[in-house]
């Protein structure tokens, strides 16, 4: 079976690496966008103080962070490549005595029966200060042990380098080929691959490919993230992932190096420009939370276009055409879900049964 994927972020390249370890020859083809999330992305896996309510979202941002272990390991075992996984433990930290209460309570209800927590604590702001030393005083904490860490690079490019999984890199946007009721590849630079299956994982883009190759509508649009990298004079390697109560986050990484993230911007098209307004958002973060920072060397802010869905993301065979297989949407969960996403894509393509429940995620 040949199996094309449109699209080497974090879910084309699961979704390529799971096909690929299932016997199909694959052929992933990339346009390189600017803006891509996957290379932008700060990895967090720690969803379990997340304010999504119940249902098909954090159902995903649960069951993916549940996966990783297994898949991460998998993946060692199959390419024998680092992908920057480490598992730190996570901090959500506030001054306010009533903000913690309620993000306690969140972790204590997410918590239930998922071993992968392994456990969360109440400490002070000393004890917290200890695992980060740029925490600001007064701040206290939740410690969650389960809390880890992944590049979001390294990991799409170990997912790329399984056997039997090729690579190509385009000049033009991918087309899909349509015959009748099937898909039957993909034309590139002039070129047609063809392909008994195609799997969209095209992130921000997807929208744009369904609409134009067969007219199909998908609830997919770009949320620009900005997000700001700092060097440190410090061993930040096991530092743990630091939540402030809010959308921003910090993630550090071996070699000094400590990441601030991420804007939020809706309606952003496909801007990927470094803004004033972006760096003075996350700086703000910075002095407020963790002012041990301030003396930190900027290093570069990357710029990734969110796949974001107003509904729910989206798995599954497209009705109508007989092969294609869409992957999308997980918007600020990418770098979470994406590894899971892309075996429940190769998961439909093979028709196997999926461990979760597709139908709120079908595409329409």
């Amino acid at each position: 079976m040949r199996v094309v994927v449109v699209g080497s972020g974090v879910v084309g390249a699961s979704a390529a690496y799971h096909l690929g370890r299932s016997g199909a020859e694959v052929v992933v083809v990339d346009h390189g966008h600017t803006g891509k999330a996957t290379l932008a992305g700060a990895g967090i896996v720690c969803p379990w103080a997340s304010g999504y309510p119940e249902g098909p979202i954090m159902d995903l941002y649960m069951a993916g962070a549940a996966a990783y272990p297994e898949i991460i390991g998998g993946l060692a075992d199959a390419t024998g490549r680092d992908v920057g996984y480490r598992r730190v433990g996570g901090l959500v930290v506030s001054a306010d005595e009533a903000e913690l209460a309620e993000a306690e309570g969140r972790v204590a209800r997410n918590s239930v029966g998922r071993l992968e927590v392994g456990g969360f604590t109440r400490i002070t702001n000393d004890e917290a200060r200890a695992l980060f030393p740029p925490l600001r005083t007064g701040a206290e904490a939740i410690h969650i042990e389960g809390g880890a860490r992944v590049d979001g690079r390294l990991l799409a490019q170990a997912f790329l380098a399984t056997p039997g999984v090729e690579l190509s890199t385009t000049t033009d946007p991918a087309t899909l080929a349509i015959e009748g009721d099937r898909v039957t590849g993909v034309r590139v630079d002039g070129s047609m691959i063809a392909a008994d299956a195609v799997v969209v994982a095209a992130g921000a883009w997807t929208a744009e490919l369904l609409s134009s190759s067969v007219g199909a509508a998908i609830d997919v649009e770009p949320q620009k993230g900005q997000i700001m990298h700092f060097r440190v004079d410090a061993d930040t390697g096991s530092w743990p992932v630091l939540l402030p109560v809010g959308p921003h986050y910090v993630i550090s990484f071996d070699g000094g190096r400590v990441v601030v993230g991420a804007t939020r911007e809706e309606g952003s098209g496909f801007d990927t420009r470094v803004t004033a307004a972006g760096h003075a958002e996350l700086l703000a973060t910075v002095f407020e939370t963790i002012p041990g920072l301030a003396d930190a060397t900027i290093l570069e802010t990357r710029v990734g276009l969110r796949p974001l869905a107003r509904t729910a993301p989206t798995v599954g065979a497209v009705p109508g055409i007989d092969g294609l297989v869409v992957a999308t949407g997980l918007g600020p969960i990418g770098l979470t879900v994406g590894p899971l996403f892309g075996r429940l894509a190769a998961d439909v393509v093979f028709g196997r049964d999926s461990p979760l429940n597709l139908a709120p995620y079908a595409p329409t």
